[in-house]
């Protein structure tokens, strides 16, 4: 059995030294049900987890997009690795030396690009931060990082760095260790000369903060002028690693307290996540400057059931978290806003008051979205002038509507309180609000449905398909093939490639040349063989089916029959067809051979 070049002791030892639910536990936040373990799948949009994770047979299989395998497709799926780069990587991460032939075995070109452009964005990450640390160029820089209160440990946890004002420090270390230039390019580590032949560093004179994926893999930078220079920040362009819509800064170190504490903190800057972490919050990640997008919120989604928006307390800031909220709440997460006051930023509070107050007030004493939102529009009202103080109330009402019956009453109270206004009144025109909204109501996309958060367009829930009898046989044999040998050996005489769906021949196949090597069931390592993404879909759906007890030599061989009856039944109706079309051509005769060759058949059927 081979797996192209790479040898099958890797393959073995990286599925001995993993666990799947470790692997998938870094992207899906995994939690325990009986012998399984769900989360929300990363491959679709869905409310209620659907995504299963079965580490027994180091499997995972989602019933709601049919998304499935091992450990090795999981990754193809979700960092769009090959085979060979999802064992390297595996492999890499649990020690075992990559040492087969060829080790970018199965990337394609654009796959072998990226594979270059981590290792020149690792290269550039230590030059820049020895650069930093060690040499006079970075020595100004290194005061001022000081001067921002930043630790040497802190430093050195977030790889912060400094480019050097000369126009190409980084080019000429790249051009040494020979790295293709226009490749650099391309990735975003160096420009062009806009004048002229050659290239310059895209980063000088500024502070570097790595950029990192969720696997910790520096992809991007950006860079903090030191002084007055506009922009103050730049980051990295969009290239074939980076993608700003979709990356959180940090979230690679702040994952494992994300899952802790079920909350991901967010903030909009590198120093503000930087100095929170200082701080003692260590579940917060950045949006770089730019605005949150359903991408982001989708990665949240996957990792976090609550967020906590504390972006600058300024009127940018205060913006950007109001238009944040929905996003969020559209993504199914509790939202709460930390609001700073006198319009500073996470970064100048933590200064100017300490890490404990910042942690307490500002933290821990978020307030709902709704509170929030509400305390965000009334800035648009004169709340001295009686008109206004109306306008805001209704406004207030309309927002108040799409509460629970408790969140209601709760506001609608403050509101009565406030205002010194009727609370039965205020609660009639909050009840004429949500009949009007009601009556107003069509059918929409994410429809409050349990079973599925994606595009439903009046679609009805999805049923687990009804398979036909033969189709439904095939299934259950290969259920109980992959978990037992002499079964499979038992098959495979008494059926061999006879399998009415094609897919379930393939399977088979590749099932009999398992066993042929393996002398014990394993099913992720029978589907390290396949490298498909369809069949290793199937074949997780067909695993999750189990061997189920009370299987015997009876049941497998009815099951056999089953299948084999299924040719002879389309023979007979094929046969049927053909004597109709003789009985209206008028030809008794050949209608009359054809139906003494389905009594035949038909016989077979009983005998068989």
């Amino acid at each position: 059995m081979g797996y192209g070049r790479i040898p099958d002791e890797v393959i073995e030892a990286v599925l001995q030294r993993h666990d799947i639910a470790d692997v998938i536990g870094k992207y899906v936040h995994l939690t325990k049900q009986g012998h399984y373990l769900k989360g929300l799948c990363p491959f679709h949009s869905e409310k209620t987890p659907s995504f299963t994770v079965t580490p027994e047979k180091q499997i995972y299989h989602c019933f709601g997009c049919g998304s499935g395998g091992n450990m090795f497709q999981f990754l193809r799926e979700i960092e769009g690795y090959s085979f060979g780069e999802a064992v390297s990587h595996l492999a890499e991460e649990a020690g075992i030396p990559v040492t087969w032939e060829d080790s970018n075995l199965g990337q394609n070109p654009q796959q072998m690009d990226r594979s270059k452009l981590l290792e020149a964005y690792e290269k550039a990450a230590k030059l820049y931060r020895y650069i930093l640390m060690n040499t006079d160029q970075g020595k100004n820089a290194l005061d001022y990082v000081r001067r921002r209160q930043m630790s040497d440990k802190l430093i050195d946890s977030f790889q912060i760095g400094y480019a050097p004002a000369m126009w190409d420090t980084l080019v000429q270390q790249l051009q040494k260790a020979g790295y293709d230039l226009p490749l650099m390019e391309r990735g975003g580590l160096i420009s062009a000369r806009s004048e002229g032949d050659g290239y310059i560093d895209k980063f000088r004179d500024r502070v570097i903060f790595p950029i990192w994926d969720a696997q910790g893999k520096v992809i991007a930078f950006g860079g903090r002028a030191i002084g007055e220079v506009q922009p103050k920040y730049l980051n990295s362009p969009e290239t074939m690693l980076f993608n700003k819509s979709r990356v959180l800064y940090n979230f690679h170190q702040a994952r494992p307290h994300i899952r802790k504490t079920n909350t991901m903190v967010l903030f909009e800057g590198y120093m503000d996540v930087v100095k929170a972490w200082e701080a003692g919050v260590k579940h917060g990640v950045g949006t770089m400057g730019t605005a949150l997008t359903p991408e982001h919120a989708e990665v949240i989604r996957r990792n976090a059931g609550k967020v906590v928006i504390c972006y600058d307390g300024d009127s940018a800031g205060q913006n950007a978290a109001y238009k944040a909220i929905p996003l969020l709440e559209q993504a199914g997460l509790e939202v709460k806003v930390a609001m700073l006051p006198d319009a500073k930023d996470p970064d100048e509070f933590i200064t100017a008051y300490g890490a404990e107050r910042f942690v307490r007030d500002i933290i821990e004493y978020a307030a709902p979205s709704i509170k929030y939102k509400l305390h965000y529009v009334r800035r648009h009202f004169r709340l001295q002038e009686e008109g206004d103080r109306l306008r805001y109330q209704q406004t207030a009402l309309k927002m108040i509507a799409d509460l629970s019956s408790i969140e209601r009453e709760h506001y609608l109270k403050q509101l009565a309180s406030e205002f010194d206004t009727s609370y039965e009144s205020l609660k009639q025109d909050l009840a004429n609000h949500r009949t009007k909204s009601e009556k107003n109501l069509t059918f929409r996309d994410n429809i409050d449905a349990p079973w599925n958060n994606g595009r439903q367009n009046r679609k009805e829930k999805p049923k687990t398909p009804l398979y036909p009898a033969y189709h439904n046989a095939e299934r259950q044999l290969l259920a109980i093939m992959m978990h037992d040998q002499d079964v499979c050996a038992h098959v495979e005489e008494r059926l061999g490639d006879e399998f009415n769906v094609d897919a379930h021949a393939v399977l088979a196949a590749y099932l009999y040349a398992f066993y042929a090597q393996n002398p014990m069931p394993n099913v992720s390592r029978y589907m390290a063989m396949l490298q498909d993404d369809k069949l290793e879909s199937l074949a997780s759906s067909i695993a999750m089916i189990g061997a189920r007890h009370g299987i015997n030599e009876t049941v497998i061989d009815d099951y056999i029959k089953e299948i084999k009856k299924y040719p002879k039944q389309q023979e007979i109706v094929k046969k049927r067809e053909e004597m109709v079309r003789a009985e209206r051509s008028g030809d008794p005769l050949q209608a009359a051979q054809i139906l003494s060759e389905i009594i035949a058949l038909e016989k077979q059927l009983k005998l068989s």
